[in-house]
């Protein structure tokens, strides 16, 4: 029990940090005037600044990958306490 409790607890940050980073970023997204790529995706990991150029993205890559692996750990933890039992 204490295992599932766990699992979801991870499954469920995780969740949340990823997909607020999606939300905000496509909330964040028409007001961008240039991208290369996805634009989505672009505002989420942005890109190298050349010079003096801005960089017109949210910069939430580490954020979102962390909360991606939160997502996956919980759900092998979840997985493996139903399918193997103690």
């Amino acid at each position: 029990m204490k295992r599932v409790i766990i699992g979801g607890l991870l499954l469920f940050t995780g969740s949340l940090i990823s997909l607020s980073i999606i939300l905000a970023a496509a909330l964040y997204a028409p007001s961008i005037t240039a991208w290369s790529g996805s634009k989505l995706w672009y505002t989420i990991f942005g890109a190298e600044r050349y010079g003096d150029e801005v960089v017109q993205s949210l910069s939430l890559g580490f954020p979102f990958i962390m909360g991606v692996i939160l997502f996956v750990i919980g759900l092998i933890v979840l997985v493996r306490e139903y399918f193997i039992k103690d």
